[in-house]
């Protein structure tokens, strides 16, 4: 059955792409000289988009019901062919804004076996993420999809790609990898997405992308994707997109409004005691508590471990790829409820069931808390976050307070007084030292210096 799919306008030469930008710009003039700025419309139903009836059904029963304001703006600019910026935060649909378009447009595998459009993501798990969520709204009609990420089968993915997909997912490193074997042609992509783009190009995937787009035909389509806009992105946007459409859903919120924030100012040292007692008093449904290293999470789910045994999980860059995936199937699943990780999991992770976040160790960079905090809240539901605040981090903490434009509130548990009030209390209950009492005397009295 073949779906009803809007016809693309004709593609035409772009001309000649802009210089790379290469000394620092102003990020509010970069911004404005990118594209214009739009705010999303209003709506109540995907029926005021222009959708196939087929696709109508699919939306349904992925369960979407009123599209969200990055769904409402993107959609209709993707339909009509344009490039678009869309910066969104985590959590409200970005990845059906993308797909729906894409998977409107799709040519049936009988019409051209070679990729038409191609998905880059900055993790592993994210890419399976994106790839399930297309599954899911391609309901009704054979799309082949293929993952190409590190840490799978590389023998499945020639296969895949030989016997023809439509829609490529993948991490930066293996679809570049695939280009330099000449396995995955790009000859008939019209679409590339750039989704994270900020944490692609913070975690130095510039190369490897900036490969792929001049891989790619110059007059494709792209859509990028992110929840900050640094101005590295837009300098990525400016040398390899034109005239972008620029989708503003974040104001000047960085942080989802339903998401409660507060903060501890704790001693290293009892970290550990707080985090299980805070566990014991939130009783969350589930929980990532977040880890600034690889060996700082495996410590924290040993501890962990000997209280909530298999209820606890850890991710790191370390772990296999299939442990990977187990774990977050297990999260997923419902089976697991505390999940230790690093930043590999800050990224994309759409699990609707996470009510709370820890950040255990306080995130070094602004736009890492953004995106640790938007693992729950997820579509408007209700979430919690936490942040253990160690002395000498009160800078931090202000550099996140004014990248979400928010106060974070200070919260208090018995029993864990912050090292100031530790000092401050010390200090009271000490006795006071005597003074010391300076002997006087009586200048008439002194004794007179003996003479030899």
């Amino acid at each position: 059955m073949n779906r009803m799919r809007n016809q693309r306008p004709p593609r035409t030469g772009r001309g000649s792409r802009p210089a790379r930008f290469e000394e620092p710009v102003d990020t509010i003039a970069l911004l404005e000289s990118v594209g214009p700025v739009e705010t999303p419309p209003e709506m109540d139903s995907f029926d005021e988009l222009d959708l196939s009836p087929i696709m109508r059904r699919a939306v349904k029963d992925a369960g979407f019901t009123t599209p969200s304001p990055i769904q409402a703006a993107l959609i209709p600019h993707a339909l009509n062919g344009k490039d678009v910026i869309g910066q969104a935060r985590t959590g409200t649909g970005k990845t059906a804004a993308f797909s729906i378009p894409i998977l409107e447009q799709l040519d049936s595998l009988e019409d051209c076996r070679d990729p038409q459009a191609i998905v880059i993501v900055p993790t592993r798990e994210l890419a399976d993420q994106v790839a399930a969520e297309a599954e899911r709204l391609a309901r009704g009609v054979p799309t082949e999809i293929a993952v190409l990420s590190g840490g799978k089968n590389m023998n499945r993915q020639l296969r895949q790609l030989e016997n023809g997909t439509q829609l490529v997912v993948g991490t930066p490193g293996r679809v570049h990898d695939h280009l330099q074997r000449g396995t995955l042609r790009t000859n008939n992509v019209w679409c590339v997405v750039l989704d994270e783009a900020d944490r692609m190009l913070d975690i130095g995937f510039r190369p490897q992308i900036e490969r792929i787009m001049r891989k790619c035909p110059r007059n494709r389509q792209t859509l990028l994707l992110s929840a900050t806009l640094p101005p590295v992105v837009r300098r990525l946007a400016e040398s390899y997109m034109h005239e972008p459409v620029v989708i503003d859903c974040c104001r000047d919120e960085m942080a989802v409004d339903t998401i409660e924030q507060r903060y501890f100012t704790i001693a290293q040292d009892d970290k550990v005691r707080l985090l299980e007692s805070l566990l014991k008093r939130e009783k969350p449904e589930q929980a990532i508590i977040f880890c600034r290293t690889k060996r700082g999470t495996d410590r924290l789910h040993r501890k962990l471990s000997h209280e909530y045994g298999s209820a606890c999980g850890a991710i790191h860059g370390d772990l296999q790829q299939r442990e990977r995936d187990r774990v977050l199937q297990k999260l997923r699943d419902g089976n697991l409820k505390f999940l230790v990780a690093t930043d590999v999991v800050g990224r994309g992770i759409d699990i609707s069931t996470i009510s709370h976040i820890v950040n255990f160790d306080v995130p070094q960079d602004c736009d890492d808390y953004v995106h640790r905090v938007g693992r729950t809240g997820r579509m408007g539901r209700d979430g919690v976050a936490y942040t253990f605040v160690v002395p000498g981090e009160g800078d931090i903490l202000t550099s996140i307070e004014q990248r979400i434009n928010k106060l974070l509130i200070r919260d208090k548990m018995d029993g864990f007084e912050s090292p100031a009030e530790k000092a401050a209390a010390v200090a009271a209950a000490a006795p006071e030292p005597e003074k010391e009492l300076r002997r006087t005397l009586n200048p008439m009295t002194r004794k007179r210096p003996r003479r030899r």
